[in-house]
């Protein structure tokens, strides 16, 4: 009898907390960011350390990025990204998950190999970098030749349903020497959709619930940052029956 390919579930996970519930829901590996409004900035020692601690059975992979915004890094920011690499590693995480570009538009091979050098020997994922760069196919081949072990992508477009063809073809071109893992807007009601068109076994889904304040005094006229979607007094977690709904 032919066994159906284990669909492998990462999630995209906010804090400790989210780690916790991506692991009761039966996920792979979680990426565990802080700054999800900016796409994802690297979380502090204590939150990583935290993930560490009240998890047992999942992989924790970092991203390492010192800021939102473009790709194309300063000296004293790769400094940064260095020294982020080093405390994953003192941490014991699985792996880490960063992506560089050079100002036309290319994968920043120098660079790449310099990081993915300081994080040996952690596994390393190249992030949706990946979906700003000039040309997919000449990127997949280096990112092969620098050794990553995968890379998350939209398939360039905004969400990786309409990213489908171009996924599909990194797969197919692929040819199992790197793993391409669809993510940005993998939900639920179209994962197998993806699934199915693209080859894909690995995808990258946030299932994010709203988690409402316990506060009882609230001063509503306070915002504590430029771009608050909605209240001071919602956050975002994982979901850990959102996170079964997509393992199953």
């Amino acid at each position: 009898m032919l066994m159906k390919p284990i669909r492998i579930i990462e999630i995209c996970a906010n804090s400790a907390q989210s780690c916790v519930e991506a692991e009761m829901g039966g996920a792979k590996r979680v990426e565990l960011c802080a700054g999800i409004p900016e796409g994802g900035t690297t979380p502090s020692y204590g939150e990583i350390m935290t993930a560490r601690e009240l998890t047992s059975a999942i992989d924790i992979n970092v991203i390492i990025r010192p800021r939102g915004g473009d790709f194309l890094y300063t000296p004293a920011e790769v400094q940064s990204m260095l020294h982020d690499i080093e405390m994953c590693k003192q941490l014991g995480v699985h792996g880490v998950v960063f992506g560089c570009l050079t100002k036309e538009g290319d994968i920043d091979v120098t660079l790449m190999r310099r990081l993915m050098d300081a994080a040996k020997p952690l596994s390393v994922t190249c992030h949706r970098a990946f979906d700003v760069c000039r040309d997919p196919f000449v990127a997949l081949e280096q990112l092969i030749e620098l050794g990553c072990d995968r890379i998350l992508t939209s398939g360039q477009q905004s969400d990786a349903v309409k990213g489908i063809s171009l996924i599909a073809e990194l797969v197919k071109r692929a040819a199992n020497r790197i793993i391409i893992m669809p993510g940005c807007g993998v939900r639920e009601e179209n994962i197998v959709k993806i699934e199915q068109e693209t080859g894909a076994k690995e995808f990258h889904t946030s299932a994010r619930r709203i988690v409402y304040s316990k506060m009882v005094y609230r001063n509503e006229n306070v915002p504590m940052g430029s771009n608050v979607v909605s209240s001071e007094f919602e956050t975002v977690e994982t979901d850990r029956k959102k996170v079964a709904a997509f393992v199953s």
